[in-house]
């Protein structure tokens, strides 16, 4: 891949082909770059699958709470993380992933501030694009 390739903007089918759960194991335990991709390309590709399966931002951002209080293997264990089977299956996977990474409160934490990012960026789609819900 040529430097020109690596900064152009990628479309949506292009970030939903992305694997957020690697991203999600990568970039909680590793700072820099793994990090950077996490919380940039990561977040927008979750929400993006997290939109087409009907998820409001608010259910995310409550799931981020979740996991700041009882932490990521607890909120893994959740039979439906987000309302829904596709919903909670795509949490399942998230979380799951997350959870083998995450061992420290402060590694729940920065799951947590992930989840209200795609949380955001989902809003602010949906805010663009004129929808409803929150």
């Amino acid at each position: 891949m040529s430097s020109e390739d690596r900064f152009r903007p990628k479309s949506d089918d292009e970030l939903l082909r992305l694997d957020v759960s690697a991203m999600l194991r990568y970039g909680l335990a590793f700072a820099g770059p793994h990090r950077a991709a996490l919380f940039g390309e990561g977040a927008v590709a979750a929400a993006l699958a997290a939109d087409r399966l009907g998820v409001l931002p608010r259910s995310l951002a409550f799931l981020a709470e979740v996991v700041r209080s009882g932490g990521a293997r607890y909120a893994a264990d959740l039979p439906e993380p987000l309302p829904g089977a596709g919903p909670a299956r795509l949490a399942r996977d998230w979380l799951g992933s997350a959870a083998t990474t995450v061992t420290t409160v402060d590694g729940d934490q920065l799951l947590a501030r992930w989840l209200d990012a795609v949380a955001e960026i989902l809003g602010l789609r949906r805010d663009v694009r004129g929808g409803a819900g929150g």
